[in-house]
């Protein structure tokens, strides 16, 4: 088992309010946080940073090897809300209408991994089927645009252009309390993890980032995907956390 990240202020932004951390936690477990800011004056960068340390800092104080998968799904959900309250109880989110941060963490121990988000940066599995090469999307995005696709009212296709394609419908910091998803899946040998900001799955294609993952080096792949992404205009800030089996 590996992990890797890396995280990229991207070819038109001044500022990088993605965070990302990752960290091998015994010998056959590891852990990553990835979270992407949102909010003016530096705001969305502190909230990514508070929730990511927040986040990170419970699962390495929380998570030993005899945990079962009740005790996992529940270390990561009571983060997520932990981090809430500290980015609602930040003095600078009082002056701004908007401080708030995406987040996807993922704890994987043995073949296991045990996944929770909020809002639109994602996690994917990517593995073998036979002799095919196979990406598949673990969370659902809380946007506007996935409302819409699931309502028929748009295409997937659509979705990636259309104007409202950044507008999240939930966030941490956003309100009071928040309610992340969970996901728990079984892992095969040489399966791969990937978690990442909507300055890569926005503007790339699943089918080029399930190449680069495929035909590159694990140590490289973080790098490879972040240059592509600013090769596609880099206009987000991008961050990813890469984990191989």
């Amino acid at each position: 088992m590996n992990i890797f990240v890396k995280t990229d202020i991207g070819l038109m932004r001044t500022e990088n309010q993605d965070n990302v951390w990752g960290e091998m936690l015994s010998a056959n477990a590891c852990a990553a946080v990835l979270c992407d800011g949102m909010g003016g004056e530096s705001r969305g960068g502190l909230a990514s940073a508070i929730t990511v340390d927040a986040v990170s800092k419970r699962i390495k104080e929380g998570f030993h090897d005899k945990m079962n998968s009740n005790s996992i799904r529940n270390l990561l959900i009571t983060a997520v809300i932990a981090a809430n309250s500290l980015v609602r109880d930040t003095p600078e989110s009082y002056y701004n209408e908007v401080m708030g941060t995406t987040c996807v963490a993922a704890v994987v121990a043995g073949r296991t991994a045990y996944i929770v988000n909020v809002g639109d940066s994602r996690a994917y599995q990517l593995f073998t089927d036979k002799d095919d090469e196979c990406i598949r999307q673990i969370t659902k995005d809380h946007s506007h645009v996935r409302e819409l696709v699931e309502r028929g009212q748009i295409t997937a296709s659509q979705a990636k252009t259309h104007p409202e394609r950044n507008k999240i419908t939930r966030a941490i910091g956003a309100e009071d309390s928040v309610t992340p998803d969970y996901f728990e899946l079984d892992l095969n040998k040489d399966d791969m993890l990937l978690l990442c900001s909507d300055g890569l799955s926005a503007y790339g294609d699943d089918l080029d980032i399930l190449d680069i993952c495929f035909d590159s080096k694990p140590a490289e792949c973080c790098e490879k995907l972040v240059d592509y992404a600013n090769s596609k205009g880099g206009h987000d800030n991008v961050s990813v956390a890469f984990i191989t089996l």
